[in-house]
Protein backbone atom coordinates (compact mmCIF):
# COMPACT_ATOMS: atom_id res chain seq x y z
CA UNK A 1 0.00 0.00 0.00
CA UNK A 2 1.40 3.22 -1.17
CA UNK A 3 0.83 6.55 0.70
CA UNK A 4 0.62 9.88 -1.27
CA UNK A 5 1.59 12.43 1.18
CA UNK A 6 2.76 16.37 -0.02
CA UNK A 7 6.63 15.06 0.70
CA UNK A 8 6.51 12.66 -1.87
CA UNK A 9 4.54 14.12 -4.29
CA UNK A 10 5.88 15.43 -7.53
CA UNK A 11 8.16 18.86 -6.17
CA UNK A 12 5.48 20.86 -7.87
CA UNK A 13 2.55 19.79 -6.04
CA UNK A 14 4.66 20.03 -2.08
CA UNK A 15 4.91 23.28 -0.40
CA UNK A 16 8.00 24.48 -1.78
CA UNK A 17 6.10 25.03 -5.14
CA UNK A 18 7.02 28.43 -5.50
CA UNK A 19 10.87 27.61 -4.81
CA UNK A 20 11.41 24.45 -7.98
CA UNK A 21 8.63 26.14 -10.51
CA UNK A 22 9.73 28.91 -10.80
CA UNK A 23 12.67 27.52 -12.83
CA UNK A 24 15.34 28.25 -9.70
CA UNK A 25 17.12 24.81 -8.14
CA UNK A 26 15.84 22.96 -5.44
CA UNK A 27 18.83 22.75 -3.05
CA UNK A 28 19.55 18.92 -2.38
CA UNK A 29 18.39 19.38 1.70
CA UNK A 30 14.90 19.83 0.67
CA UNK A 31 15.18 15.94 -0.56
CA UNK A 32 16.23 15.12 3.16
CA UNK A 33 12.26 15.64 4.94
CA UNK A 34 12.29 16.14 8.78
CA UNK A 35 10.54 13.73 10.61
CA UNK A 36 8.01 16.34 11.38
CA UNK A 37 7.14 17.75 7.71
CA UNK A 38 4.02 16.45 7.41
CA UNK A 39 2.49 18.05 10.74
CA UNK A 40 3.80 21.08 9.42
CA UNK A 41 6.10 22.19 12.11
CA UNK A 42 9.59 23.06 11.97
CA UNK A 43 12.34 23.99 15.04
CA UNK A 44 14.50 26.74 13.75
CA UNK A 45 17.05 24.34 12.86
CA UNK A 46 14.74 22.29 10.37
CA UNK A 47 13.86 25.76 9.22
CA UNK A 48 16.78 27.16 8.82
CA UNK A 49 17.94 23.76 6.78
CA UNK A 50 14.55 23.59 4.33
CA UNK A 51 14.76 27.24 3.72
CA UNK A 52 18.51 27.86 3.13
CA UNK A 53 18.23 31.13 5.64
CA UNK A 54 20.68 31.18 8.33
CA UNK A 55 19.33 31.01 11.81
CA UNK A 56 20.39 34.50 13.14
CA UNK A 57 18.98 35.92 9.49
CA UNK A 58 15.90 34.05 10.54
CA UNK A 59 15.66 35.46 13.75
CA UNK A 60 16.67 39.27 12.51
CA UNK A 61 13.63 39.04 9.95
CA UNK A 62 11.28 38.00 13.01
CA UNK A 63 12.85 41.04 14.82
CA UNK A 64 12.08 43.56 12.18
CA UNK A 65 9.01 42.21 11.38
CA UNK A 66 9.30 40.50 8.08
CA UNK A 67 8.35 37.22 9.53
CA UNK A 68 5.49 36.89 12.13
CA UNK A 69 6.68 35.98 15.88
CA UNK A 70 6.11 31.66 16.00
CA UNK A 71 4.27 30.74 18.59
CA UNK A 72 6.31 28.68 20.75
CA UNK A 73 6.59 25.38 22.84
CA UNK A 74 6.13 25.40 26.89
CA UNK A 75 9.86 25.14 26.52
CA UNK A 76 10.48 28.15 24.95
CA UNK A 77 11.44 26.91 21.54
CA UNK A 78 10.15 28.55 18.03
CA UNK A 79 7.63 26.47 16.11
CA UNK A 80 7.92 27.19 12.81
CA UNK A 81 4.62 26.51 10.14
CA UNK A 82 4.71 25.65 6.35
CA UNK A 83 3.25 29.21 5.59
CA UNK A 84 6.36 30.48 7.38
CA UNK A 85 8.47 28.27 5.07
CA UNK A 86 6.43 30.04 2.14
CA UNK A 87 7.05 33.50 3.45
CA UNK A 88 10.85 32.84 4.15
CA UNK A 89 12.15 31.45 0.95
CA UNK A 90 9.51 33.72 -0.84
CA UNK A 91 11.66 36.76 1.18
CA UNK A 92 15.41 34.49 0.77
CA UNK A 93 14.51 34.76 -3.25
CA UNK A 94 13.11 38.47 -3.49
CA UNK A 95 17.28 39.01 -1.42
CA UNK A 96 18.56 36.92 -3.88
CA UNK A 97 16.96 39.12 -6.62
CA UNK A 98 18.27 41.70 -4.88
CA UNK A 99 15.28 43.52 -4.06
CA UNK A 100 15.88 46.09 -0.69
CA UNK A 101 13.83 44.54 2.69
CA UNK A 102 11.43 47.67 2.10
CA UNK A 103 10.17 46.80 -0.94
CA UNK A 104 9.97 43.00 0.01
CA UNK A 105 7.77 44.48 2.94
CA UNK A 106 5.52 45.70 0.24
CA UNK A 107 4.96 42.75 -1.31
CA UNK A 108 4.27 40.58 1.57
CA UNK A 109 1.36 43.15 2.79
CA UNK A 110 -0.11 43.04 -0.49
CA UNK A 111 -0.44 39.29 -0.33
CA UNK A 112 2.97 37.86 -1.29
CA UNK A 113 4.21 34.93 -1.37
CA UNK A 114 0.44 33.85 -2.50
CA UNK A 115 -1.31 36.02 -3.90
CA UNK A 116 -1.11 39.92 -4.45
CA UNK A 117 -2.63 42.32 -7.37
CA UNK A 118 -0.19 41.69 -9.79
CA UNK A 119 -0.29 45.72 -11.23
CA UNK A 120 0.93 46.38 -7.79
CA UNK A 121 3.45 43.83 -7.87
CA UNK A 122 4.94 44.66 -11.28
CA UNK A 123 5.07 48.69 -10.00
CA UNK A 124 7.17 47.36 -7.55
CA UNK A 125 9.56 45.05 -9.79
CA UNK A 126 9.57 48.33 -12.39
CA UNK A 127 11.26 50.42 -10.26
CA UNK A 128 13.33 47.92 -8.80
CA UNK A 129 13.85 47.00 -12.25
CA UNK A 130 15.08 50.93 -13.04
CA UNK A 131 17.16 50.98 -9.88
CA UNK A 132 19.79 47.59 -11.51
CA UNK A 133 19.44 49.47 -14.75
CA UNK A 134 20.92 52.66 -12.79
CA UNK A 135 23.59 50.64 -10.99
CA UNK A 136 24.79 48.70 -14.04
CA UNK A 137 24.93 52.17 -15.95
CA UNK A 138 26.93 53.45 -12.86
CA UNK A 139 29.20 50.14 -13.17
CA UNK A 140 29.62 50.50 -16.95
CA UNK A 141 30.93 54.18 -16.45
CA UNK A 142 33.41 52.75 -13.73
CA UNK A 143 34.63 49.74 -15.63
CA UNK A 144 35.75 52.05 -18.40
CA UNK A 145 37.36 54.77 -16.42
CA UNK A 146 39.47 52.30 -14.58
CA UNK A 147 39.81 49.64 -18.02
CA UNK A 148 41.31 53.35 -19.59
CA UNK A 149 43.31 54.53 -16.50
CA UNK A 150 44.89 50.84 -16.01
CA UNK A 151 45.79 50.79 -19.86
CA UNK A 152 48.08 53.94 -18.99
CA UNK A 153 50.12 52.59 -16.16
CA UNK A 154 52.55 51.04 -18.33
CA UNK A 155 53.35 54.32 -20.23
CA UNK A 156 52.36 57.09 -17.49
CA UNK A 157 55.41 58.42 -15.10
CA UNK A 158 53.43 58.55 -12.31
CA UNK A 159 50.44 56.09 -11.15
CA UNK A 160 47.34 56.75 -13.63
CA UNK A 161 45.07 54.88 -10.86
CA UNK A 162 46.64 56.90 -7.64
CA UNK A 163 46.39 59.98 -9.57
CA UNK A 164 42.16 59.55 -10.00
CA UNK A 165 42.48 57.64 -6.70
CA UNK A 166 43.37 61.11 -5.16
CA UNK A 167 41.97 63.79 -7.44
CA UNK A 168 38.22 65.29 -7.05
CA UNK A 169 35.30 63.09 -7.08
CA UNK A 170 33.59 61.63 -9.80
CA UNK A 171 30.65 63.18 -11.03
CA UNK A 172 27.73 60.53 -10.52
CA UNK A 173 24.34 61.30 -12.35
CA UNK A 174 22.16 59.43 -9.69
CA UNK A 175 23.78 61.07 -6.60
CA UNK A 176 25.79 64.54 -5.82
CA UNK A 177 29.11 63.55 -3.94
CA UNK A 178 29.75 66.08 -1.47
CA UNK A 179 33.68 66.11 -0.59
CA UNK A 180 34.39 66.43 2.65
CA UNK A 181 38.50 66.42 2.75
CA UNK A 182 40.38 66.76 5.58
CA UNK A 183 44.69 66.65 4.73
Amino acid sequence: MSITTSWNKPPCESVLHSACCSGYRVKSYFMDAPDNFEAGTFSIGEFSKLSGVNTETIRYYERIKMLPAPPRTTAGYRVYSAADLRTLVFIRRSRELQFPLDRIRELLRLGAPGSAPCREVQKIAVSHLEDIRSKINTLARLESLLAQTTARCSVAVSCPVLEILNGPPIARKDKKIKSKRSF
